[in-house]
């Protein structure tokens, strides 16, 4: 059996070699796996909301559960989710990718007029209370020397 096993062993690390090893040589250079920042026309919006330690696990399955399902609908694309923790506060911090600066406004817009997303957050402020306290943003456009991965899959 411990043949068997490490002859499996072998067959799968030949296999992911023969399939991923020669792409990943054959893009070695960062030239050829990127594409020049210039050729974008996206902007990405950074948002960092001041959460509370009370009532976190309500804001996030709030977030998971209907913020995300509902954004989605209006083009939101969440590139990444984190929260941070300082001293003096909690923090929830995502990155959405936007085709240009009209589409986000556009969706913004939807979202804030949704009534399924406002009736989602007066239920959830009249069980928990305040779940957001300050809301940071900035929106961000990449420079012209800056590099974007291209082909990444995605978590």
């Amino acid at each position: 059996m411990a043949g068997l096993k490490t002859t499996l062993l072998a067959f799968h690390l030949m296999t992911f070699a023969g399939l991923f090893m020669p792409s990943l040589t054959a893009h070695a250079s960062p030239v050829e796996t990127t594409v020049p920042a210039k050729k974008q026309d996206a902007v990405y919006q950074l948002r960092i909301y001041e959460i509370f330690e009370t009532n976190k696990a309500a804001f996030h399955e709030r977030f998971r559960d209907h913020a995300m399902r509902i954004m989605t609908r209006y083009g939101f694309d969440i590139i990444a989710l984190w929260e941070t923790k300082t001293d003096q506060r909690t923090e929830f911090v995502y990155l959405i990718k936007w085709p240009d600066a009209n589409v986000m406004r556009q969706g913004w817009e939807k979202l804030m007029a949704d009534q399924e997303w406002s009736a989602i957050k007066a239920k959830s402020a009249a069980e928990h209370g305040a779940m957001v306290g300050e809301i940071q943003e900035k929106v961000m456009t990449l420079t012209d020397y800056s590099l974007i991965p291209t082909g990444l899959p995605r978590p």
